[in-house]
């Protein structure tokens, strides 16, 4: 289940990604929650934001 976009910015996430749905202006992001993947990463370049949904994706 995709979570809900606030109106608001997720205080203490910074997001650089502008062309995700939840990215707000200033590197914020408005998803309520976000999860990221996968379980066993060593390093920041095996994790990914399993939260991120493309910013021209129909809703």
């Amino acid at each position: 289940m995709q979570p809900v976009k606030m109106e608001h910015p997720n205080e203490g996430i910074k997001c650089v990604v502008n062309s995700c749905y939840y990215y707000m202006i200033g590197d914020k992001c408005a998803a309520e929650k976000i999860e990221v993947h996968p379980r066993n990463a060593n390093s920041v370049e095996e994790t990914d934001c399993a939260t991120f949904k493309p910013e021209n994706e129909i809703r």
